[in-house]
C-alpha cells in the first residue's frame, strides 16, 4: 500500500490543524458521464489546524488502504483551498466552516464545486481567557466590562491597548471588525500559528498571565485547559452579512465537506466514501492529540482510530 499520505503530511501534523442522500448510498456518475469504477488519485486540501490534519489522516489512510487511492495533500488556506476546487488541483475540502460567499461564488455561480454533506463536528469559535483569570476577574465574561480589563492586557505588541490574540493570519475571523464595531480598547495581534496560540493559552494558565484571544472547538486543547468562552451580543442570521458591521458573536456551525463537481460527477468511489464520512468532535480530538501530543504520525494515529472503530468507518465504505 502506498504511504505518500504519510509523507505529505509529516510536516503538518508536526506543526499542529454531496447531496443529501443517507449513509451508504453511491454517488453514481450522471447521465453521459462515464462511470469511475476503480479509484485514481485524490487531492485533498489541507487546512492548517490539527482538527484538519485529523481527517486528513483518517480519511486519506482509510481511501489508501480500503479503496487502493493515491492520496495526495495540498496544505493551502481555507480560501486558496475553494480556488483550487476551481482550478482542479483540488478534489475535497474536508472540513469547511461556513464561508457561504464561497459557496455563493463557487457552488451556485461558477458551479465546480458541490457539497458533500455533514462532516458530524460541531465547530464553534469565539473569544476565550484561561480558567484563572474568570476567578481572580470574575467580570472578565462580561464583553461590556472588556474595556475595564485591557491595561491587564497591554503587552509590548499591543502598545497602548489590550492585545487580543489571534492565531493563524490565513484564518477567516471577524475580531479586527468586532473590536471596532463593539467599540473595545484591544488590537489584534497574531500568535502566528494554531500551534503558537495553543502554547500561549498553556502558559497563561500555568504562569497566571492575563490572556484574551480566539480560540474554538473542536479543539484536544480544551480537554486539558478548560478556557472560558466570553459570550458576545448573540449571532443571529444576517447579522455577520457585512464583514465591516459585524458586531455579534460568531455563527455555531454543523461543519460540512465540499467536492469538485467533476470529481464527485465522475462517480468516484473515493467521492462515495467522503460523502458517507461523519464522526463526532471527542473523535477527531483523540486522533489530533495523538497527532500533536502523543509523538505518534498522521498514519500512525489513523490506523489506532481505525483500528478501535471498524464498526464505525466500514458504514463509510462504497
Amino acid at each position: 500500500m502506498r504511504r505518500r499520505l504519510a509523507q505529505a503530511l509529516v510536516a503538518l501534523s508536526l506543526a499542529t490543524a454531496a447531496g443529501c442522500a443517507g449513509p451508504g448510498t453511491a454517488i453514481v456518475a450522471p447521465p453521459g458521464v462515464p462511470e469511475q469504477t476503480g479509484c485514481d488519485t485524490v487531492n485533498i486540501a489541507a487546512n492548517p489546524w490539527s482538527g484538519y490534519s485529523a481527517n486528513v489522516a483518517v480519511v486519506g489512510y482509510l481511501l489508501e488502504e480500503e479503496l487502493d487511492c493515491e492520496v495526495v495533500t495540498h496544505e493551502l488556506s481555507e480560501t486558496a483551498s475553494w480556488a483550487g476546487l476551481n482550478d482542479g488541483t483540488v478534489d475535497v475540502i474536508l472540513e469547511n466552516w461556513g464561508h457561504d460567499d464561497l459557496k455563493k461564488k463557487y457552488i451556485d455561480g461558477q458551479k465546480v464545486a458541490v457539497e458533500l454533506g455533514l462532516t458530524g463536528n460541531k465547530g464553534i469559535i469565539g473569544w476565550y481567557v484561561p480558567p484563572w483569570m474568570v476567578k481572580t476577574y470574575p467580570g472578565i465574561t462580561d464583553w461590556k466590562r472588556l474595556n475595564e480589563y485591557a491595561d491587564l492586557f497591554k503587552t509590548k505588541n499591543s502598545g497602548s491597548k489590550g492585545q487580543f490574540l489571534a492565531g493563524d493570519p490565513s484564518f477567516v475571523t471577524n475580531d479586527a471588525a468586532l473590536i471596532k464595531n463593539l467599540k473595545l480598547d484591544y488590537t489584534v495581534v497574531y500568535a502566528g500559528s494554531e500551534d503558537k496560540l495553543i502554547a500561549a493559552f498553556r502558559r497563561a494558565q500555568a504562569d497566571r498571565t492575563p490572556l484574551l484571544g480566539y480560540f474554538y472547538e473542536p479543539q484536544w486543547l480544551l480537554s486539558d485547559v478548560k478556557l472560558v468562552h466570553i459570550p458576545l451580543p448573540p449571532y443571529t442570521p444576517g447579522c455577520d452579512a457585512d464583514a465591516n458591521k459585524i458586531a455579534c458573536d460568531y455563527q455555531p456551525y454543523d461543519l460540512d465537506k465540499i467536492g469538485r463537481k467533476a470529481f464527485v460527477d465522475s462517480g468516484s468511489p473515493a467521492a462515495t466514501f467522503i460523502r458517507n464520512w461523519t464522526w463526532t468532535n471527542a473523535d477527531q480530538n483523540e486522533v489530533a492529540k495523538n497527532m500533536t501530543q502523543n509523538g505518534l504520525s498522521a498514519e500512525q494515529a489513523a490506523r489506532k482510530w481505525a483500528d478501535a472503530h471498524r464498526d464505525v468507518w466500514e458504514k463509510w465504505l462504497p
